[in-house]
């Protein structure tokens, strides 16, 4: 196994968990070169949670792919820059070390939950193995932690969810699922990438809730991927605003609602129809602690 670029700490107890420096994804498409991720640098400390929104397209989710290293070839030979996590780049780490961390260190909740679970094991198979991969615990063992997640996710009835495939659960029930899934094993980074999209508005609410009432319990920092800035101002500590693979702005979700820097940011406010104002105090509170 190749060996990490380690990179130095920094001094004081307020150096970011992670740091993205200059993340870049230019694909070649002749006679032009896509810059479809471009320079994206930002911090994420312990417990924050970060709101990353701008319109389809803008590279938020090719983003949340290459800081997991989950690119398909070709593409994953073309991502540059830097992704330290816990003072470890994790772009200079091989597939079998890389392949260690996910799950358990960064985990990824993803877009469609009918997708994101395979069709042909029961969702208590999929949770199981992330318990036994990463924690080295025996069936029973897996078995009853997977069912504590499913209860702490607000699943009455762990015992069916188990035994059930994907395909028999509601929208709502997988998503909980994968979030079982993404925390079974407590990351210190969780990238939730529009954790709620295909969900009506009181199971979106739920789910957010849960999710959120979790990751502060474990002190998980969250990179929280939407289109939505309701969602941005109800969840998130800080924002980034993201637009054609470029952050435009990077401030306290209160002045991104008060008084946006960027006249993109403005358009999108300017555009967004009953949006929710931050709660009192979450512009200036920072990190979750």
């Amino acid at each position: 196994m190749s060996a990490a670029a380690r990179v130095p700490d920094e001094a004081g107890t307020g150096a970011p968990l992670l740091s993205v420096r200059d993340l870049a994804l230019h694909i070649p498409v002749p006679p032009h070169v896509l810059r479809a991720v471009d320079g994206v640098s930002f911090d994420l400390r312990r417990g924050e949670t970060l709101g990353l929104v701008g319109e389809s397209g803008s590279g938020k989710t090719l983003t949340a792919l290459m800081l997991m290293r989950l690119l398909e070839p070709p593409l994953d030979a073309l991502p540059r820059g830097q992704v330290v996590l816990d003072g470890i780049d994790l772009m200079t780490l091989d597939e079998a070390r890389m392949s260690a961390l996910r799950g358990r260190t960064v985990s990824m909740v993803f877009q469609e939950p009918l997708t994101a679970l395979d069709p042909v094991f029961r969702a208590g198979q999929q949770l199981a193995s992330v318990l036994r991969r990463h924690l080295r615990c025996g069936r029973t063992e897996a078995r009853a932690a997977s069912l504590d997640m499913l209860r702490r996710v607000g699943i009455a009835d762990p015992e069916r969810v188990l035994d059930s495939y994907p395909h028999e659960l509601s929208g709502g029930m997988r998503q909980r699922v994968i979030i079982a899934t993404a925390m079974a094993c407590r990351p210190r980074v969780l990238i939730a990438d529009e954790p709620t999209t295909a969900l009506d508005v009181t199971t979106q609410a739920q789910v957010l809730a849960q999710l959120t009432a979790l990751t502060r319990e474990s002190g998980t920092a969250i990179l929280l991927i939407t289109h939505d800035l309701g969602l941005v101002a109800q969840y998130s500590d800080r924002a980034l605003v993201m637009r054609r693979g470029r952050i435009v702005e990077d401030t306290l979700v209160g002045e991104l609602f008060r008084k946006p820097g960027h006249p993109y940011t403005a358009e999108l406010l300017a555009t967004a129809v009953g949006l929710a104002r931050p709660p009192a105090g979450r512009d200036a509170a920072g990190p979750t602690p």
